[in-house]
């Protein structure tokens, strides 16, 4: 058996403790069709050395959305990722990105697809500090300050009256200006940040933003980028458009990278880099 066709499955802790069924369904399938070493790793490091020291095999992950980053993240660190395609068998509960990218829901469809799926190249984007980002790029609104409370009385209302009654307005006061546990968070509001794309600035200061998304696009086209402004009219619009670099700065702001919040920052560049890795999906007829 050639050495590509031997397998190097490695379990996530989590997808273990939370649902062994799938995971013992998942290594049944792929031992019965590869020649198979099983590593369970019990943490982030054990995780990264098992995979360091995959060999010549293919390597196989088996968890959530995170598990699938962290594999990514680690083989894009050490400049593996063109060399080395992964495959993925999703368990656990935030699998939204697995199901993005194709890779099938269903345990034993999913280890079918590591024995008889084909690679695929898809495009990644990368930061500059060399984070990834394989499904999408958001960046929220800010939170908006919540207002100053209310005073209770009418002006000019404690200057007359008593001690006793000053001091039950005061009592007042303090406890309505401590916030409730049960209060729902601050609504958001707009963002004042300059987006450049390709070096071309689309959206700059003077126009509050709602939201930006970025997403790695395919075949050659680079990312597919969406600013929602705040509209100035009824009949207002999203700006979409293609690019390769996408520069986001402005005030202190945070993103999500595949669901995943990072920052603040006050500015930050993400870059296509077209299929810059592999991922083994079913095989389209």
């Amino acid at each position: 058996m050639a050495a590509s066709d031997q397998l190097l499955v490695v379990i996530d802790p989590v997808a273990r403790r939370t649902d062994g069924e799938s995971v013992r369904i998942a290594k049944d399938v792929l031992s019965a069709g590869a020649a198979t070493k099983v590593c369970l790793p019990e943490g982030p490091e054990e995780f990264a050395r098992a995979l360091i020291r995959r060999g010549a095999r293919r390597p196989v992950v088996i968890g959530d959305d995170g598990t699938l980053l962290r594999a990514v993240s680690l083989l894009h660190r050490r400049r593996e990722l063109a060399a080395c395609a992964l495959s993925f068998v999703p368990v656990g509960g935030a699998l939204s990105l697995s199901r993005s990218l194709g890779v099938p829901m269903g345990t034993v469809a999913a280890a079918r697809a590591v024995l008889d799926g084909a690679e695929r190249r898809l495009d990644l984007l990368v930061d500059d500090s060399d984070g990834v980002v394989l499904g999408a790029l958001r960046i929220p609104s800010l939170p908006s300050r919540p207002s100053a409370p209310v005073p209770v009385g009418a002006p000019g209302e404690e200057a007359g009256a008593r001690p006793w009654l000053r001091t039950c307005q005061s009592l007042v006061r303090t406890l309505a200006s401590r916030p409730s546990r049960l209060a729902s968070a601050p609504a958001a509001g707009p963002s004042r940040l300059r987006i450049e794309v390709d070096g071309v600035c689309v959206v700059d200061l003077d126009q509050p933003v709602e939201t930006v998304s970025v997403t790695p696009g395919g075949s050659g086209t680079g990312a597919e980028i969406e600013v929602r402004a705040v509209s100035v009219g009824a009949g207002s619009s999203p700006l979409r458009l293609l690019g390769h670099k996408v520069t986001v700065s402005g005030a202190d702001f945070r993103y999500g990278a595949d669901s995943v919040v990072s920052g603040p920052v006050r500015t930050r560049t993400w870059t296509v880099r077209e299929s810059a890795w592999g991922l083994t999906l079913p095989a389209t007829p």
